[in-house]
């Protein structure tokens, strides 16, 4: 039996999460359809600028993307501090550029003059957009459907585009995050959808990679600060050229269940993690066709257990006063 999302997604156990969301009836994302020839490829467009806006609303940061034919690889990183400082009104406009809202919240945004009960029933219902707004399972929703209501359209049919339910793994600790995001921006090499990680159409790799020829990094993802300390602003902790030299150095390895690889190295980030090489390619594959909803070190996964062990208890008591 599947988890409930309330026990899959925890950001008191950890704010990094890896969600897969994958198409029915082998439907096509975008690329060729083999069985009918048609060409789907600009749809990937489609659920990439959708991604980004998406970003842009909630608080939830990408940190990684991989937009493959008949599935989307993202990581995650849940951002409740972001939600927390917006005002209620920003949090309504936030919101407003997704749906109409009610009626409070549209005369909360237009009239400043507003009765005491529409101004309380407005904060209320902007109290529940806030949770919504750094909830990973409203965000996919937004993503998915309106991808899928363009995709109906075009194929002039009706029906789920999707999956019922995306997957989605707990990323504990800063090796797990590392290993899953080299994961996702390998993916279209590894199916031989490119040559190279910067040249792969449609992930978070490339964008980056085509910021860092400008000196930036994409607002839209979450930003490499390299070794976090209490004075640095809030982003991965790696640096970006190290994370280049970790998925290339990744990308080298041969591995048998994959038609797609490029050369061996060994990277600096590796001895940062205190893995070395074999350590790191099992994590990285461990990430393919796998039911593990969470990812970590040892120490993390007994930090996990105990939580959600605790945390079970605690519902069973309150269940049974």
């Amino acid at each position: 039996m599947a988890k409930p999302r309330s026990q899959q997604i925890s950001v008191r156990d950890t704010p990094y999460y890896h969600c897969v969301s994958r198409c029915v009836r082998k439907a096509f994302l975008c690329g060729v359809d083999a069985a009918t020839g048609q060409n789907y490829e600009h749809r990937r467009g489609w659920i990439e600028e959708r991604l980004l806006q998406l970003a842009d609303i909630f608080a939830i940061d990408i940190c990684a993307y991989a937009i493959m034919s008949n599935h989307v690889h993202i990581v995650f990183h849940i951002n409740p501090q972001i939600a927390q400082k917006l005002t209620p009104l920003e949090v309504i406009e936030r919101w407003h550029r997704l749906h109409q809202g009610t009626f409070a919240t549209q005369r909360y945004v237009c009239d400043e003059h507003l009765s005491e009960f529409m101004q309380k029933l407005a904060v209320k219902t902007a109290e529940t957009y806030r949770q919504r707004l750094q909830n990973i399972s409203w965000f996919m929703k937004e993503l998915n459907e309106s991808i899928a209501r363009r995709a109906n359209e075009e194929d002039h049919c009706t029906g789920r585009f999707w999956e019922g339910r995306f997957k989605s793994q707990a990323l504990l600790d800063e090796a797990a995050l590392a290993a899953c995001m080299a994961y996702v921006d390998l993916n279209p090499v590894r199916a031989k959808m490119s040559q190279t990680p910067e040249s792969s159409e449609y992930t978070s790799i490339k964008k980056r990679a085509d910021a860092a020829h400008q000196n930036h990094q994409p607002r839209q993802l979450y930003p490499f600060i390299g070794n976090p300390t209490n004075n640095m602003p809030d982003g991965l902790p790696f640096k970006f050229t190290h994370y280049l030299e970790l998925v290339d150095y990744t990308g080298r390895v041969i591995r048998p269940d994959k038609r797609g690889s490029l050369d061996l190295s060994l990277q600096p980030i590796l001895r940062r993690l205190g893995l070395n090489s074999q350590d790191w390619i099992d994590r990285v594959t461990a990430f393919d066709g796998r039911a593990l909803s969470v990812i970590g070190e040892d120490e993390s996964l007994k930090r996990y257990s105990v939580s959600h062990r605790r945390q079970r208890q605690l519902r069973n008591h309150f269940h049974h006063q």
